[in-house]
């Protein structure tokens, strides 16, 4: 869109159809030396792919450059993916592709219920969704097989855990993963529809690096060249895992992991596809360092989804695996609290963050829970102060214990506010419900000062003068600017203990630490 939009980027800009018969043409007339399939989402791999088979890229003498058609092909065709990961022995969800309504019949029986139907070569999921019986199965293929001449069915994981890792590999087979990213919702519901906490919060230390062992062994075996995401069900009680899919292209989740670690993927995969090893490329942020790192984070990430249903007649607000979402929201903060409030204050649905909301019309908790919908967080919330506890709560929504204990400490935070005026707020409480992402609007909320002086203005001023006075401010930080303020050939580790900050600093020549500053 960059490209498109901005003047002098590129030299000329076709608005046509991503068509094979369009791009035909424009190659005609270009006559370029190259062409880049991997940057316009599902559409284009899939022109991509058409255009290689029908022999409009031979015939025009047109090189693919950064990953290969077979590759694409082997990642995009359910049957030569499975045979591709079966060769060296990494897990795949068993599926069976079906041409028809008998086949996709027995292979549900096969298998067994409940099963998931997805179209092949649809983006977003389109057309796929969960059968628990016969009946169902019929409904959603009929929808499927008007998207697609093929359905693939498989065997239903809901309720793992939805894991995705962002993979860069160059030529030389130099790889490294950038961003690895969480699921808060458990498999099941689309990526594009749950919100995503990046990095990874409750993988253990050997989960994380199994995963990211497998990430690096499968995108070399496919032979991907420039970036690429693995996407992976993982059985949290047993650490067994299979395969989704691997996105050969740059994907929503690539933008996400763009702007959440500061690593710059379409740039760096547009130069490996030119030919440009890792090691060649600087880190465009430092201008000196190698692009041939792994981020490391010291903050939270947390993307949230915008839907716009209340938009349309007769939508069905119930989430799935096809994405009904029309945008989102990245929220960046110091822990998952303060990073999910922001988030939730950006969708644009009128909410002030996790609590201090208006109230939700809910008639049956527990069916709203058991059932995903565009409001499931705030009836978390809802159901936490009725005084659900954690384990119910998990047993019907199958989300991590450990996001639901986060969840659970924003509204601890709210009741102890309840209990206060504006004359008994102290400064530790004060401080706390800041650093967990409460504003003061939610904090002058939760004390009473809106129904007490009537005017939610004033309300808010009169707690943020009160904050002020107290000394506590925001600070702004800025991603990945460490390495820029010190010299290349050195590697500094930032520590702050205490409040005090030091700066300890690794030479190359000798194993040795100097720890500048006090307090460490």
């Amino acid at each position: 869109a960059t490209v498109q939009t901005s003047e002098g980027v590129a030299d000329h800009i076709y608005y046509l159809p991503v068509q094979p018969h369009f791009v035909e043409r424009v190659i005609q007339k270009e006559k370029p030396d190259g062409i880049l399939l991997s940057f316009g989402g599902q559409t284009a791999l899939n022109c991509g792919v058409e255009l290689y088979e029908q022999g409009i890229l031979e015939k025009y003498g047109v090189k693919v450059l950064g990953t290969p058609v077979q590759a694409i092909m082997d990642t995009e065709d359910r049957e030569l993916f499975v045979e591709k990961l079966d060769e060296i022995d990494v897990k795949t969800i068993k599926s069976e592709a079906c041409e028809n309504m008998e086949q996709a019949q027995k292979a549900a029986n096969d298998l067994g219920y409940p099963v998931i139907v997805r179209a092949a070569y649809a983006l977003g999921g389109l057309g796929s969704g969960f059968a628990n019986n016969d009946a169902e199965l019929q409904k959603i293929c009929e929808k499927a097989f008007s998207f697609s001449p093929q359905v693939l069915v498989e065997k239903s994981l809901k309720g793992w855990k939805e894991i995705e890792y962002e993979v860069v590999r160059d030529r030389y087979d130099n790889c490294i993963t950038v961003c690895n990213m969480e699921n808060f919702d458990p498999l099941g519901i689309h990526t594009g529809e749950s919100i995503v906490i990046a990095p990874s919060q409750t993988l253990t230390n050997s989960e994380y690096h199994k995963l990211r062992a497998l990430s690096i062994k499968i995108v070399r075996h496919i032979g991907i060249v420039g970036e690429c995401n693995v996407q992976y069900a993982f059985d949290p009680a047993s650490e067994d895992y299979r395969v989704i899919e691997v996105n050969a292209r740059l994907s929503r989740s690539s933008a996400l992991a763009s702007k959440a670690t500061g690593y710059p993927l379409a740039f760096v995969a547009a130069k490996l596809g030119m030919g440009y090893g890792l090691f060649e490329l600087k880190n465009s942020v430092t201008k000196t360092t190698s692009a041939f790192f792994e981020p490391a984070l010291d903050y939270v990430v947390c993307k949230i989804p915008r839907w716009d249903l209340s938009k349309f007649r007769g939508v069905d607000k119930e989430l799935g695996s096809s994405m009904k979402s029309v945008g989102e929201v990245m929220a960046i903060g110091r822990n998952f609290e303060e990073a999910i409030q922001k988030g939730l204050r950006m969708i644009g649905q009128g909410m002030h963050g996790y609590v201090e909301n208006k109230e939700l019309e809910i008639p049956n908790i527990d069916e709203a829970l058991c059932e995903p919908t565009d409001k499931r967080i705030f009836v978390i919330s809802k159901a936490m102060h009725k005084g659900y506890t954690i384990d119910q709560i998990h047993e019907l929504t199958k989300i991590d214990r450990w996001f639901l204990y986060k969840l659970k400490h924003i509204i601890d935070i709210d009741e102890r506010l309840k209990t206060k005026n504006v004359n008994t707020l102290d400064r530790d409480l004060l401080r706390e419900a800041k650093v967990y992402g409460f504003t003061d609007f939610q904090i002058a909320r939760a004390i009473g000062l809106e129904t007490e002086m009537g005017n939610m203005h004033k309300a808010m001023l009169l707690v943020r003068r009160q904050r002020k006075s107290f000394g506590i401010v925001p600070v702004v930080k800025q991603i990945d600017t460490l390495a820029a303020e010190y010299p290349a050939q050195t590697n500094y580790l930032y520590v702050t203990y205490a409040g005090v900050q030091s700066d300890i600093s690794f030479s190359n020549d000798r194993q040795s630490v100097i720890v500048l500053g006090s307090g460490a």
